[in-house]
This record gives C-alpha cells, structure tokens and sequence, in this order.
C-alpha cells in the first residue's frame, strides 16, 4: 500500500483515518542505549544543581528518541508494513548514567475504507 519512498504513517492511535486494518504483522521496535559521554554528564550533572532545563541531557534524550523511531520504522520496513499503529516510547535506566529507549508499536496492513 505504501509507495517506495513515501513516508510510512506512524500513529499512537488505533487506526489510520481513511483505511481499514487488513493484517497485524505484529510488534516491531528499535532499541537505542545512551549515555551522555564525559563533557554532556559533566556539564549537565553540574547543571542539576540549579533549576530549569538542562540542555546536554535534553540532546541525548532526543537523538536517543529519534534513532530509536528510525529502527522502529526500519524494522516495519523489513516486515512490509503500510504503517504503525498503537506506536509508544519507553525508557529505563540500564546502568547508572545508562538508558535504554525503545520505540515500539504494531505493524499493520492497510486498505482504503
């Protein structure tokens, strides 16, 4: 359903406005580990003794989100999924300084409604 080079619809929804769920191919995900390295955990642990938002450690948040997303979306790709529904983050901390982040959702075939 989805045409090569067309971007593939994600939602955290149940559905996708104008089609119908013809197949669950199932859950995929992407995984991504980080730390902050040595400059962004010095800077920023120094930071969380004043109030606000700390910059270093919102970069790293991001860049773990976005390249998680990128190997969620990757893995639909491998399965031959239209699109995601029900997609959702998670993180937990792995080990101190150490988070994992996974993007996950379920992989479905779509027809027109």
């Amino acid at each position: 359903m989805t045409k090569p080079g067309a971007l593939l619809p994600v939602t955290t929804g149940p559905d996708i406005e104008g089609y119908k769920i013809t197949r669950v191919l199932g859950v995929v995900r992407g995984i991504v580990v980080r730390s902050p390295g040595f400059k962004r955990g010095i800077v920023g642990s120094f930071k969380t003794l004043f109030s606000g938002n700390i910059k270093e450690f919102e970069e790293v948040c991001e860049q773990a989100r976005a390249e998680a997303y990128g190997r969620m979306v990757a893995h639909a790709n491998l399965v031959d999924a239209d699109a995601i529904v029900a997609m959702r983050y998670d993180a937990t901390d792995f080990a101190q300084g150490v988070t994992e982040v996974l993007a996950y959702g379920t992989a479905v075939k779509l027809a027109p409604a």
